[in-house]
């Protein structure tokens, strides 16, 4: 189910994007808080065992393999994977607006497909388009505040 928060944002004010991340039921905060607040206990308990507790040569060993650790990540390729993952996000964006019903290229196809030159035919070209006009407003006002606040009930559509 999807949820809404656009007209939640159209009026925030200071700190109104903090607000709406806590609100945000599918936010990344969400899913990853408890891993986090876990690797941060970790990493302190870490620390503090290597500055308290070890000796100085456990802490050469330590310093040995995180060394080595650190060789071994280089044998994954970061930019591959950060570039296939923007690509994947920039084909997902790119799929999502080209779906995006535009009324523009229906109106040349009727206006090419619809003939007649008299009264009727310009009639029923105007007819057509409006409707695909009416379809592409109803269809934007769920997704845009902008097209909800210009046409906020059917009444001012039908205007």
């Amino acid at each position: 189910m999807t949820v809404s928060y656009t007209l939640k944002v159209a009026n925030s004010r200071f700190g109104g994007f903090s607000k709406l991340l806590f609100r945000w039921k599918g936010s990344i905060y969400k899913l990853l808080y408890k891993e986090f607040i876990v690797f941060v206990v970790l990493y302190a308990v870490l620390s503090l065992v290597y500055r308290r507790l070890l000796t100085e040569e456990q802490k050469r060993l330590y310093t040995k393999v995180a060394q080595y650790c650190n060789r071994s990540t280089d044998l994954i390729p970061i930019s591959f994977v950060l570039g296939f993952y923007v690509t994947l996000i920039v084909n997902r964006w790119w799929a999502q607006y080209t779906s995006i019903p535009l009324p523009d290229q229906l109106m040349c196809v009727i206006s090419s497909n619809v003939h007649g030159k008299d009264e009727r035919g310009r009639i029923l070209r105007r007819t057509l388009i409006r409707y695909a006009n009416l379809s592409a407003v109803l269809i934007l006002r769920s997704v845009s505040t902008r097209v909800l606040k210009r046409f906020p009930t059917m009444d001012h559509v039908v205007e």
